[in-house]
C-alpha cells in the first residue's frame, strides 16, 4: 500500500514550538507516532531532513509521509484467572487487578484486559469513549496490581471522568523503593512527559505536565523502603519515574533504572507498586465511598523476604 504525502504550512500560532509536538497536533497523530517519523528521516522542513530537537517558524514549509494505516486495537471479551470484583452495583464496578494485564486494549499489546475480562464475566459497562476503552475512567499499568474502579453507564462514566479531572479522588499506592528515602515524607512536584530518546519511557522534562506525588515512608528494610504514595495527579507511570528521577527506583523496574540484582534476590519479576487504597464519591448516592487491597502474594513474598533478612542481622 503506497503512502500518502502531506505539505503542510506552519500556522503562526504554532511559531517556536517543537515540530514533533506542533505535527502531532496538526496531523492528529500522537507524538510518538510523529517522533519516529522524524527517526526514519520521513519528515523535511523547507527541504531539510527534520530532527526531533527542531522549532518550527510561521511560514515553514513541511512535508511528511504519513505512516501506513494502522489495525485500531479492539475489545476481546476473555476471562482472566486472578481479576476479583470486590464491588458492584448499578453505577459501578470495583475490580482488584492482577499483574500481567492492561487496563484496555491499546496498539501493540496483545494480551488479557481489565475490560476484556469484565465484559466477558457478564457485566454492563458505559458506552461512551473509545470502543476498546468502555467504561474506563482510568488505568493502572501491565505490571501494577491492585484497585480500579469501571463505570457501567454513562452518568457514572462523566460523573467518574470529571471527579478525577478534579483530582478529588483519592488515589494510595504502596511502592518498595531502593535506598532510603531521605527526607522519610515528602512532595515530589516535577513536570513528566515522553523520554526525549526512548519513546517507550517516560521522564522528568522541564515542558513537561504538571505532575504531584505525595509519599511516606512506612517501613526501612536493608537497602530499601516501603512507601506510601498519595497521587495529585495521574501521569502516565508517575510514580515510576518520580522515584527513577530521585535515585530510588521501584524495587524491580529495570526500565526505570532498578538493580536486578535486587530483584532477584526478592524474587520479582515486576514493579513492587500496588494500587492499595481507592476513595470516591458514588455517581448516584453522592456518598464518599472507600476501598482498601491486600498485597499480592509476590509481593507479600519480598516483605517476608526482607523480615527474614532483618531479623538475621
Amino acid at each position: 500500500m503506497s503512502r500518502e504525502e502531506k505539505n503542510i504550512s506552519i500556522p503562526e500560532g504554532l511559531e517556536g514550538e517543537r515540530i514533533d509536538a506542533a505535527l502531532s497536533r496538526l496531523l492528529g497523530l500522537s507524538r510518538s507516532v510523529v517522533v519516529g517519523l522524524i527517526e526514519e528521516g520521513e519528515v523535511s522542513r523547507n527541504d531539510k531532513i527534520a530532527t526531533k530537537s527542531d522549532r518550527v517558524l510561521s511560514g515553514d514549509f513541511i512535508s511528511v509521509t504519513m505512516p501506513a494505516a494502522r489495525v485500531e486495537p479492539s475489545l476481546q471479551p476473555t476471562p482472566v484467572e486472578g481479576l476479583k470484583v470486590i464491588y458492584d452495583d448499578a453505577d459501578v464496578i470495583v475490580v482488584d487487578k492482577p499483574a500481567g494485564i492492561a487496563a484496555h486494549p491499546s496498539p501493540g499489546w496483545r494480551g488479557a484486559t481489565v475490560i476484556g475480562a469484565v465484559i466477558a464475566a457478564g457485566y454492563q459497562v458505559a458506552t461512551s469513549g473509545a470502543a476498546e476503552r468502555q467504561g474506563i475512567v482510568h488505568r493502572l499499568d501491565v505490571g501494577t496490581t491492585g484497585l480500579m474502579v469501571i463505570a457501567k453507564n454513562e452518568n457514572s462514566y462523566s460523573n467518574l471522568k470529571q471527579q478525577f479531572r478534579d483530582r478529588s479522588v483519592t488515589k494510595v499506592y504502596h511502592a518498595l523503593v531502593q535506598g532510603h528515602m531521605d527526607p522519610s515524607e515528602g512532595t515530589i512536584d516535577a513536570p513528566i512527559d515522553r523520554h526525549p530518546k526512548e519513546d517507550y519511557r517516560f521522564a522528568v522534562v522541564s515542558d513537561g505536565k504538571p505532575s504531584i506525588t505525595h509519599y511516606t515512608a512506612l517501613e526501612f528494610f536493608p537497602s530499601v523502603s516501603l512507601l506510601q504514595i498519595e497521587l495529585e495527579t495521574g501521569r502516565t507511570h508517575q510514580i515510576r519515574v518520580h522515584f527513577s528521577a530521585l535515585r530510588h527506583p521501584l524495587v524491580g523496574d529495570l526500565t526505570y533504572g532498578a538493580d536486578h540484582t535486587i530483584a532477584d534476590r526478592l524474587q520479582i519479576s515486576r514493579p513492587w507498586l500496588h494500587a492499595r487504597e481507592l476513595k470516591f464519591t458514588h455517581p448516584s448516592t453522592g456518598e464518599e465511598i472507600a476501598f482498601f487491597s491486600d498485597y499480592p502474594e509476590d509481593l507479600t513474598r519480598c516483605l517476608e523476604i526482607l523480615s527474614h533478612a532483618q531479623q538475621s542481622n
